[in-house]
């Protein structure tokens, strides 16, 4: 009995959680300042594999041969988009699934998240009904594979006819029924900025209003906000982000700069966020030399 009452006493005397993250859990609901600097104390870094995207894609380099690579570099997490795992549309079988993630496991990697390719900006409602469904399918692999979140997009909204105004509704529209589904599943939806349909950061956050769920959420991408000062825009949707995309160049209205990570930093801590920064290379070069070197900035500049 002592020792149970000890136990009580100092689980007694924790601390509650951060305001931030119970603000955060509540979407309809955002933070009206960041939250303090002082809650921004656990920060992970992942590899979104995008970064070994042409070695994958033709098949030089496999998933797992790219997640033990991960793994000799450092990192606590990886991201393995969809269209990584053969057969993609088709989600994978449940047996490579289960292989990519005990892979994962004993190379002592988290899986990050995941994500799909979807356009919901097309004027075919059938078109956008199967695109939910083929989030609905994936969100079951995510949700087998132990990520926490699905990322999806807009789409480009290059279709001659509907206004913007047109295809932001069916892109709420379907978002908030990729929500339910997530919310069935267990998986976050997290929408990723990708500089399609909706460019800037009050577009990004007038659509998270709009599909109001809390099982839907923000993937800040730092090099898809080209409209502006690059980090005034991330600094207005980092309040709000469940992960990232931390990329080696941002863009002041449309041209090209390398990402400052010191400022960015700052924006992150400042905002209170608690989770991974998923690290993405791109361009020529072999690819865990650039991240390698990524890597290191990266810790630098956030430590």
């Amino acid at each position: 009995m002592t020792g149970r009452r000890s136990f009580l006493a100092a689980a007694a005397a924790l601390p509650l959680a951060p305001a931030s993250a119970q603000a955060r859990a509540q979407p309809a609901a955002p933070p009206a300042t960041p939250a303090t600097p002082a809650a921004a104390a656990r920060l992970k870094l992942s590899c979104n594999l995008y970064s070994f995207n042409e070695s994958l894609r033709s098949g030089a380099l496999s998933l797992e041969r790219a997640i033990e690579t991960c793994a000799e570099l450092g990192f606590d997490a990886v991201d393995p988009t969809g269209y990584y795992f053969a057969g993609y549309p088709s989600p994978p079988a449940a047996a490579y699934v289960n292989a990519v993630k005990h892979r994962a496991f004993r190379c002592g990697l988290a899986i990050s998240g995941t994500g799909v390719r979807n356009d919901f900006t097309v004027p075919d409602a059938a078109r956008r009904q199967a695109d939910v469904e083929h989030v609905g399918r994936w969100l079951a692999v995510a949700a087998r594979l132990g990520a926490p979140c699905l990322r999806v997009f807009d789409g480009p909204g290059e279709t001659a006819g509907p206004t913007r105004a047109q295809m932001a509704d069916w892109v709420a529209e379907a978002l908030r029924s990729c929500a339910r589904l997530g919310e069935a599943a267990g998986v976050v939806i997290v929408f990723q900025n990708h500089h399609e349909l909706l460019k800037t950061a009050a577009e990004v956050l007038a659509l998270r209003e709009r599909v109001g769920s809390e099982w839907f959420a923000l993937d800040v991408d730092v090099g898809s906000l080209r409209t502006g000062d690059p980090y005034e825009e991330i600094a207005r949707l980092a309040p709000f982000a469940s992960t990232w995309q931390v990329k080696q160049s941002v863009y002041r209205n449309g041209v090209e700069e390398k990402t400052d990570l010191r400022r960015l930093a700052g924006i992150v801590k400042a905002a209170g966020y608690r989770g991974y920064l998923p690290l993405e290379t791109l361009g020529p070069g072999e690819p865990a030399a650039k991240l390698r070197r990524w890597l290191d900035e990266v810790r630098q500049a956030f430590a």
